[in-house]
């Protein structure tokens, strides 16, 4: 009998973390849900029929990730997968960023990942194997929202740390995949919740894009965690915008600025 699997998910008491966590809740896996609120923690382990750890951690903080990860493995006695998918965005074109906005989006969005690599790949390295995945947007690969600007910025910086991290590892550690999940435009309290709030009028529909529910982007994530994959976009055709888009640069955003 497989043993079950012990994933660990920041951001996890909304959006695409709380999806992932109802789903994967439902098959032979063991939880450990990590944020900073922790009534809507116990609710949602409550409410998921596997075992779960709610774990009141704050992220940007390296000590808090250290001791979500030392608490998982107290209670599991190992970690198989850690999900990085804290986010939060901005409401601001780049020259008007403050310093503010741009060192908050930089530290939720890429250093809370950095902390999260930093504390949980030295123990799959000791232990030979491990999954890691990083929850980007494919904000990130094509400025269909400039408005997003330091959001989309930070995110691209977490695409790159990914995949040297991924490299640095590949030829010593086979057993330790490195993942880059790039979801679409997704509805959830993200929107709500960023800085500045969000422009009535967004990028869904334009190049071909489509809103995407948090559990279209959670299946995703459990269909990595099952089949390990370097990249993978949630929705059909985003690689090809990608593709498109870095062909040539200028003739797609003359494209969009006259759509």
């Amino acid at each position: 009998m497989r043993t079950q699997r012990v994933v660990v998910i920041t951001g996890a008491s909304s959006g695409i973390g709380a999806a992932l966590a109802r789903r994967l809740g439902k098959k032979e896996f063991r939880l450990v849900l990590a944020a900073r609120r922790g009534d809507v923690l116990r609710a949602l382990g409550e409410e998921i029929p596997a075992d779960t750890l709610p774990v009141v951690t704050d992220v940007t903080r390296r000590a808090d990730v250290e001791r979500l990860r030392d608490e998982a493995i107290a209670k599991f006695g190992a970690v198989d997968v850690w999900v990085n998918n804290v986010g939060r965005g901005n409401n601001a074109p780049v020259l008007e960023l403050t310093d503010e906005q741009f060192d908050l989006m930089m530290t939720v969005n890429v250093k809370s990942a950095l902390y999260g690599m930093q504390t949980i790949v030295p123990y799959f390295k000791k232990r030979g194997r491990g999954h890691l995945i990083n929850v980007s947007t494919f904000l990130s690969r094509v400025p269909l929202a400039t408005y997003r600007s330091a959001y989309n910025a930070a995110k691209a910086a977490l695409n790159s740390l990914t995949a040297n991290l991924r490299m640095d590892l590949r030829r010593d550690y086979p057993g330790i995949h490195v993942s880059l999940l790039i979801p679409g435009m997704v509805p959830t309290e993200f929107q709500r919740n960023a800085l500045g709030g969000t422009p009535a009028a967004t990028w869904a529909g334009r190049a071909g894009a489509q809103l995407q529910s948090a559990d279209d982007v959670a299946a995703a994530i459990e269909s990595l965690i099952e089949s390990p994959r370097e990249e993978v976009y949630t929705e059909h055709g985003q690689s090809d915008t990608v593709v498109r888009y870095f062909q040539d640069v200028g003739a797609f955003e003359r494209d969009l600025n006259t759509g």
